[in-house]
């Protein structure tokens, strides 16, 4: 996992200095030289998505993620794993139709041959930023139940008694 790991803070630092660099420079080209760069919107966007499915990952595999624990803690172990096990699956459900939609999307931007306006790259090329930042999602997800599984299976505490 130490792989995925540097490969996601790669992808997230690299994507972001692109986007500062790119931004920056059409700043002050269109302040100083009245010059728009005309790619640069469209590469920050298209970055701008692949920072948000990394960035999400990453987020899982950190526990990043705003939670509210009150009634969770107060339960016996079993109703926790229940709990995990729900949230696990609604995380891989709500990441495999991002995935399969995300494929589809790449899948009918090749059949087509579009290009992206300014730059003229193919635009599944870009478009993958979906199908590969839900796929580091889905794997996150599973490493987290994997992880919260094992915790919630041998933690005791007051809600152990108390349900």
């Amino acid at each position: 996992m130490k792989i995925l790991n540097h490969l996601e803070d790669l992808i997230l630092f690299v994507a972001f200095l692109i986007m500062t660099i790119v931004a920056f420079t059409n700043v002050v080209s269109r302040n100083v030289a009245n010059i728009s760069l005309t790619f640069s919107e469209e590469l920050t966007i298209n970055l701008f998505v692949l920072l948000t499915f990394v960035g999400t990952a990453v987020g899982v595999r950190e526990y990043a993620h705003l939670g509210f624990t009150l009634i969770f803690d107060r339960m016996n172990s079993g109703y926790r794993k229940g709990i995990v096990l729900f949230c696990t699956l609604m995380g891989l459900f709500l990441f495999g139709v991002l995935f399969w939609y995300g494929i589809q999307m790449v899948l009918f931007q090749l059949e087509l041959g579009q290009t992206t306006p300014s730059l003229g790259w193919p635009q599944w090329i870009l478009s993958l930023a979906l199908p590969i930042g839900a796929t580091l999602c889905i794997i996150r997800t599973v490493q987290v139940c994997i992880e919260e599984w094992k915790i919630t299976g041998r933690s005791t505490s007051k809600g152990d008694e108390a349900i």
